[in-house]
Protein backbone atom coordinates (compact mmCIF):
# COMPACT_ATOMS: atom_id res chain seq x y z
CA UNK A 1 0.00 0.00 0.00
CA UNK A 2 1.03 3.28 -0.59
CA UNK A 3 0.07 7.33 0.50
CA UNK A 4 -1.75 8.58 -2.10
CA UNK A 5 -3.66 12.39 -2.21
CA UNK A 6 -6.49 13.63 -4.70
CA UNK A 7 -6.58 17.45 -4.63
CA UNK A 8 -9.95 18.58 -6.63
CA UNK A 9 -10.97 21.37 -7.95
CA UNK A 10 -14.28 22.53 -9.48
CA UNK A 11 -15.78 18.96 -9.25
CA UNK A 12 -19.35 17.77 -9.07
CA UNK A 13 -20.69 16.82 -5.46
CA UNK A 14 -20.82 12.92 -6.23
CA UNK A 15 -17.31 12.97 -6.95
CA UNK A 16 -16.12 14.64 -3.43
CA UNK A 17 -18.30 11.94 -2.19
CA UNK A 18 -16.99 8.85 -4.06
CA UNK A 19 -13.61 9.91 -3.12
CA UNK A 20 -14.72 10.44 0.58
CA UNK A 21 -15.56 6.95 0.62
CA UNK A 22 -11.82 5.45 0.57
CA UNK A 23 -10.34 8.80 2.05
CA UNK A 24 -10.17 11.14 4.17
CA UNK A 25 -10.91 15.13 3.45
CA UNK A 26 -8.37 16.98 5.59
CA UNK A 27 -9.39 20.32 3.92
CA UNK A 28 -11.68 21.32 1.03
CA UNK A 29 -10.89 19.26 -1.71
CA UNK A 30 -7.42 17.96 -0.39
CA UNK A 31 -8.03 13.89 -0.07
CA UNK A 32 -5.38 11.36 1.67
CA UNK A 33 -5.35 7.45 2.58
CA UNK A 34 -3.09 4.42 2.16
CA UNK A 35 -4.14 2.66 -0.34
CA UNK A 36 -2.96 -0.05 -3.15
CA UNK A 37 -2.50 -0.09 -6.43
CA UNK A 38 -5.84 -2.08 -7.63
CA UNK A 39 -7.86 0.76 -5.59
CA UNK A 40 -5.89 3.77 -6.04
CA UNK A 41 -6.55 2.76 -10.44
CA UNK A 42 -10.24 2.49 -9.63
CA UNK A 43 -10.29 5.86 -7.42
CA UNK A 44 -9.20 7.02 -11.03
CA UNK A 45 -11.75 5.81 -13.08
CA UNK A 46 -14.14 7.42 -10.78
CA UNK A 47 -12.40 10.50 -11.07
CA UNK A 48 -12.31 10.49 -14.89
CA UNK A 49 -15.85 9.22 -15.12
CA UNK A 50 -17.50 12.31 -12.40
CA UNK A 51 -15.31 15.16 -12.74
CA UNK A 52 -17.04 16.82 -15.94
CA UNK A 53 -15.39 20.15 -16.17
CA UNK A 54 -13.40 20.05 -13.08
CA UNK A 55 -9.94 19.23 -12.53
CA UNK A 56 -8.21 16.71 -10.51
CA UNK A 57 -4.82 15.91 -9.44
CA UNK A 58 -3.79 12.19 -8.14
CA UNK A 59 -0.57 11.63 -6.70
CA UNK A 60 1.10 8.69 -4.60
CA UNK A 61 4.46 6.91 -3.33
CA UNK A 62 6.16 4.95 -5.02
CA UNK A 63 10.29 3.84 -5.88
CA UNK A 64 10.90 6.30 -9.01
CA UNK A 65 13.31 8.45 -8.10
CA UNK A 66 11.79 11.38 -7.33
CA UNK A 67 9.77 9.22 -4.69
CA UNK A 68 6.28 9.60 -6.11
CA UNK A 69 4.24 9.76 -9.16
CA UNK A 70 1.19 11.87 -10.18
CA UNK A 71 -1.73 12.24 -13.00
CA UNK A 72 -3.72 14.68 -13.70
CA UNK A 73 -7.12 15.72 -15.90
CA UNK A 74 -9.19 18.35 -16.94
CA UNK A 75 -7.92 22.21 -17.49
CA UNK A 76 -4.84 23.80 -15.43
CA UNK A 77 -2.37 25.65 -16.32
CA UNK A 78 -0.03 23.07 -14.91
CA UNK A 79 0.70 20.37 -17.29
CA UNK A 80 3.09 16.92 -16.00
CA UNK A 81 6.06 16.78 -19.02
CA UNK A 82 8.40 14.13 -18.86
CA UNK A 83 11.90 15.47 -19.01
CA UNK A 84 14.49 12.12 -18.81
CA UNK A 85 12.09 9.93 -17.23
CA UNK A 86 11.44 12.55 -14.33
CA UNK A 87 8.15 13.72 -14.55
CA UNK A 88 7.99 17.76 -13.84
CA UNK A 89 5.54 20.77 -14.20
CA UNK A 90 5.15 23.31 -17.34
CA UNK A 91 3.28 26.56 -16.32
CA UNK A 92 1.09 27.50 -19.42
CA UNK A 93 1.14 31.16 -19.56
CA UNK A 94 -2.56 32.95 -18.29
CA UNK A 95 -5.20 33.19 -20.89
CA UNK A 96 -6.31 36.43 -21.37
CA UNK A 97 -10.00 37.04 -22.14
Amino acid sequence: MAMLVVVTEAVPPRLRGRLAIWLLEIRAGVYVGDVNKRIREMIWEQVEGLAEDGNVAMAWASSHESGFEFQTYGENRRVPVDHDGLRLVRFLPPQDN
